[in-house]
């Protein structure tokens, strides 16, 4: 498994276009084959600052959402609206190790 946990700062008058692009790509991520989970938080202390954790079977599973429609349209959709680039860190999963527990989100 792998995950990437991917941070995300928004221009402030961006947010909720920002949030509904970004439902949408959750939306089609989490049917994908190879996706265990595509979470998406927001900050509390600043509503600007996003995170997206995407848990992925393989690392072919995850560079293969790279190459899917919904993701180039949120990409394109979303690039204007950034404060700073985003910034994609890959993590190992150490535990779980049941991928059958990531799809149930225990």
């Amino acid at each position: 498994m792998i995950v990437t946990i991917v941070h995300v700062t928004v221009k402030p008058d961006h947010i909720d276009d920002f949030i509904k692009a970004t439902k949408e790509n959750h939306q089609h991520s989490i049917k994908e084959p190879g996706n265990l989970r595509f979470d998406v938080l927001q900050s509390k202390d600043d509503p600007a600052k996003f995170i997206l954790y995407e848990a992925y079977i393989s690392p072919e599973a995850s560079a293969a959402h790279k190459n899917t429609a919904h993701y180039i349209k949120w990409k394109d959709t979303v690039a204007g609206w950034m404060a700073e680039p985003r910034v994609g860190i890959p993590y190992t999963v150490i535990a779980p190790v049941d991928e059958t527990l990531w799809k149930a989100g225990k």
